[in-house]
């Protein structure tokens, strides 16, 4: 899952350097890898901490298709490249296009989450991909749940203008 990091969602990272003309090797975190250069532009952030705006002049697959390299723009050669070893690539949410589902994991993280009673069971703080139903990481005040994000079922309303979400679930059952 990728994290969302001063506003950004992390998609990535510089992982190493390739070649002597300014190419970076990318650790993408997008299903497939390859999806990663559909996002323009993306934006750094290394150890400063501050994000800097990159255009991605041109990408390949490399290592017989295990990986990635990209040129980036205003990298020219391969102390450049160097440096950025290690940055986080980042897009803006608004990036992103419109979800089938109407909303990304993203978009769940820190909506409260309320039972059927009306108790508050915490904030969504992650997502766990589990190969059937995902489930959302839900830390309250009485601890941590794991709630199946199943619509209809666990989740009877999302509702991301309100940042909520209501479940119907037994907070004994986690």
């Amino acid at each position: 899952m990728a994290d969302v990091v001063d506003g950004k969602l992390i998609l990535g990272k510089v992982n190493g350097i390739y070649g002597v003309q300014g190419w970076v090797k990318v650790y993408s975190h997008t299903a497939p890898i390859e999806n990663i250069f559909r996002y323009q532009p993306w934006y750094l952030r290394c150890q400063d901490g501050c994000w800097r705006e990159v255009k991605v002049l041109d990408h390949r697959m490399h290592s017989g298709g295990k990986g990635l390299v990209a040129k980036l723009a205003g990298v020219q050669d391969r102390e450049q490249a160097r440096a950025l070893m290690g940055c986080e690539i980042g897009i803006d949410r608004d990036q992103l296009p419109e979800s089938d589902d109407g909303y990304y994991w993203v978009d769940l993280i820190g909506c409260e989450v309320i039972d059927q009673q009306g108790e508050n069971l915490g904030q969504v703080v992650g997502m766990i991909e589990t190969g059937g139903h995902d489930v959302m990481r839900v830390r309250g005040s009485s601890g941590q749940h794991l709630i199946p994000l199943v619509e209809g079922h666990f989740v009877t309303d999302v509702d991301l203008a309100a940042k909520r979400i209501r479940v119907d679930w037994d907070g004994e059952a986690d």
